[in-house]
């Protein structure tokens, strides 16, 4: 096979316009609404799901943090949907883009940030000198701090798009080595294939984990500054 490793991750274009912002737009129109007073059981069982994952994380929220509930629920469905979409045969993974995920972190962390200062200034300015530091190591002290906070929206969004690279590239070469084998050893093309299986299921894990994880630490972020 001659084909490209990383093909598959190459933005798509349809009549030489790029088709990232069509696919990106794609995944909330297959969650399901209701125009009726009793829903049914898909319904319910995703609104459990949103209710269950939003009280995870808006319990350690104050007030003002649990404004933020709407903007991280509609997070972790759109990365979740977006994730489980790209697991499907010919399809275009758009969080497997490291420009696509800094778009989401940078703005979520400055705005978190921002309020952190605007609301708590002087806990926002103690995180950079911690309690009873030396007063030699005070300025490196207060550099470190600095470029571990400037840090956090290049380690959420190189996490989620390792994660999900690493998965589209174990999962293609191991399809290529079923394929390869199928026409020379039968027994191993069906072991090669089990472990095939097994890998797809856990992509599916992953994808829905990163999303939780990426939403969690925004979050976590969240409530370091309100």
């Amino acid at each position: 096979m001659n084909e490209n490793l990383f093909a598959s991750f190459i933005a798509p274009t349809i009549l030489g316009l790029p088709a990232a912002v069509l696919i990106i737009l794609f995944p909330p129109l297959l969650i399901p609404t209701s125009k009726y007073l009793i829903n049914n059981r898909l319904i319910t069982t995703q609104q459990w799901l949103i209710k269950l994952t939003s009280k995870q994380m808006m319990t350690m929220h104050n007030t003002k943090g649990r404004t933020w509930s709407l903007m991280l629920v509609s997070l972790i469905i759109f990365i979740a949907t977006t994730n489980l979409l790209g697991l499907l045969p010919y399809s275009f993974t758009p969080t497997t883009q490291l420009s696509m995920n800094l778009a989401m972190a940078i703005p979520l962390w400055a705005g978190a940030v921002i309020m952190g200062f605007r609301s708590k200034i002087k806990n926002a300015l103690a995180h950079f000198l911690p309690q009873g530091t030396p007063t030699p190591l005070i300025p490196m002290l207060v550099i470190i701090e600095t470029i571990s906070l400037l840090i956090q929206p290049m380690a959420l969004a190189v996490r989620l798009t390792a994660n999900i690279t690493a998965g589209h590239l174990l999962m293609h070469l191991i399809g290529s080595a079923t394929l390869a084998t199928s026409t020379i050893n039968l027994p191993s093309t069906l072991i090669i294939f089990t472990i095939l299986i097994l890998l797809t299921i856990l992509e599916i894990a992953v994808a829905l984990i990163q999303a939780y994880v990426f939403t969690l630490l925004v979050s976590l972020y969240l409530h370091d500054n309100t």
